[in-house]
């Protein structure tokens, strides 16, 4: 499930040592935030968060009609790191739904055909303008809400997703269509006085799915690229972040952007699945998430013929070869599987070393663990490693699968506990805290056991030894996966070689999860298909139309009759 951490500058993983949370509890200084802004940024938020459809709430239709608000249903959003309730969000009943779907649908009749690919541009920076104006802002709601690290938050999720609403506005801005145009069009009967062009256009109403782990970073991934091609975007939340999706809508309607270009409507998963599969109106569904949800997406869709792009789960392998620069060799995997609590889809999870550097790899990698990782209240600007995330009906589903998978590898002979494997979970006499889990390593002596094979979605890693470079390269291909891969070495040839060998969407050479807004971001085999960002998103959001215009006239000869 969901994203990675796609910063150019990242900072070092190394932060000053604190006593481990595990021993003494949660940290609670807020040291980033002031408590004027502490105050400010929750004044702002309503005590039921609803969906936002026409630049309103729900509440308010975007003509200005009344709504009545009588839907009682609503689930609790907490906070990861505490468990307190920040908010209820309410659940849209069908009535709802119709409404946003129609906002969208009225909305692209005059966004697609009454604005330019250059004012839809101007559009999109004038938004991104004001997210980097409420920059703090919405590092506190990212932050909060998920339980990533403040540090990690202000450095990657809102720069990425502020850059990426810059990017598709300079493409945009450029008039960027991907058209082309052939003159004197060939003829069975020779070359005819006519030529053809093509029309990149929008598809219609799109549906943007969200994950919880780079909530606002997924959700601009799908709205930049889907509103500069002339789309209107739905876009559903995850019901475990629902918090920066409905404040960033809200600020791209003080931004200027036109009423029902962009919805959002949160809920929980039957809230996608009845959009996925009640109307035919929408004409695109973009999916970060589990392979389950994409499956199922895909199989809805599939009775409309909605296009689809679905990015899934991972299972990435990273192969350490002899020759590579082993300190560089251990920070990698680190920041490859513990960023952002360890819950990042292209996670190299599977990490293959060499066997004659093995034992230096493993004593570095621990080495370096017991120094660097701090665990603690993720609003903590020294905290590295913060809870995993708190779905809202079953709060310890995700935390109760991760220690699950912990729990039999540390049964299984095969596998041997080398660092962590410890958890916290919340006070049982007052139900606070979070759900924490200790970065961990295990090495493991096959491949054929589920710590290896299955995605944990935590900060759980799997160390095995190889021997040759045929023997890592077919055993990092030996998944149902194919998000990522990487390699690390300082030999130029084998690194090209690999790159072309590993069936995966994304190849790191001596890194890992850098991924320029200007690239695509794609999977591979079950881990879905179709790429976010660059210019191949344009392509996944528009439909190309040929037109062929005849200059002269057609003589009865042309016509076979």
């Amino acid at each position: 499930m969901a994203i990675r951490q796609v910063i150019r500058h990242r900072q070092s993983w190394k932060r000053p040592r604190q006593t481990n949370l595990l021993q003494t509890g949660v940290h609670r200084s807020f040291s980033y935030f002031s408590k004027s802004e502490e105050e400010e940024y929750l004044s702002k938020l309503p005590p039921l968060l609803t969906a936002y459809i026409g630049n309103v709430g729900i509440q308010q239709h975007h003509s200005g009609d009344s709504i009545d608000n009588d839907n009682d249903y609503y689930f609790v959003n907490r906070a990861p790191s505490t468990g307190r309730k920040l908010c209820n969000v309410q659940i849209p009943r069908k009535q709802d739904l119709d409404r946003a779907v129609e906002s969208s649908q009225s909305a692209f009749e005059s966004w697609s055909t009454k604005t330019s690919w250059a004012e839809r541009g101007e559009f999109l920076e004038a938004a991104a303008s004001m997210m980097e104006n409420h920059a703090k802002e919405l590092e506190y709601w990212e932050a909060i809400d998920s339980g990533v690290p403040i540090e990690q938050v202000r450095s990657s999720h809102i720069p990425c997703a502020i850059e990426a609403v810059r990017y598709y506005a300079a493409l945009a801005r450029g008039s960027f269509s991907l058209g082309q145009s052939i003159m004197d069009t060939p003829h069975a009967g020779g070359h005819r006085d006519s030529f053809s062009f093509t029309r990149r256009e929008p598809l219609g109403v799109c549906l943007g799915i969200g994950s919880w782990n780079y909530p606002l970073m997924t959700m601009m991934w799908k709205v930049a690229p889907a509103l500069a091609c002339g789309n209107t975007m739905l876009y559903k939340p995850s019901e475990s972040t629902p918090m920066t999706a409905r404040r960033v809508a809200e600020l791209f309607a003080e931004a200027g952007m036109p009423p029902g270009v962009l919805n959002v409507v949160p809920g929980m998963g039957d809230t996608a699945v009845a959009l996925v599969k009640d109307y035919p109106q929408i004409r695109k569904v973009s999916v970060t998430g589990s392979l389950g949800t994409g499956m199922n997406v895909a199989q809805q869709s599939a009775a409309t013929l909605k296009r689809t792009t679905l990015e899934l789960g991972g299972k990435s392998p990273l192969l350490i070869f002899e020759d590579a620069t082993l300190e560089s060799a251990v920070n990698v995997a680190i920041m490859g599987n513990f960023a952002n609590n360890g819950q990042v889809c292209s996670n190299c999870t599977r990490v293959y070393v060499h066997k004659n550097i093995l034992h230096d790899f493993l004593e570095r990698l621990v080495s370096r663990l017991k120094q660097s990782v701090v665990m603690g209240h993720n609003m903590e600007q020294s905290t590295n490693m913060g809870p995993l995330i708190m779905p809202p009906l079953s709060p310890s589903s995700h935390f109760d699968r991760v220690k699950g998978f912990i729990d039999r590898a540390k049964q299984d002979p095969r596998a041997t506990l080398i660092y962590g494997g410890n958890t916290m979970e919340p006070s049982p006499s007052s139900g606070e805290g979070g759900y924490f889990v200790e970065p961990t390593v295990f090495q493991c002596d096959t491949d054929d056991m589920e710590l290896v094979r299955e995605e944990v979605f935590g900060p759980v890693m799997a160390v095995m030894s190889f021997e040759s470079e045929e023997e890592a390269v077919s055993r990092a291909n030996a998944s149902i996966y194919g998000l990522g891969a990487g390699v690390m070495t300082n030999d130029a040839k084998r690194a090209h070689r690999l790159a072309k060998q590993l069936i995966a969407g994304n190849v790191w050479i001596n890194n890992w999860n850098l991924s320029p807004i200007e690239m695509p971001f794609g999977p591979f085999k079950m881990s879905g298909y179709g790429n976010e960002c660059g210019v191949h998103a344009i392509e996944n959001y528009s439909q190309v139309k040929h037109v062929n215009f005849e200059m002269g006239e057609v003589a009865a000869s042309d016509t076979y009759f």
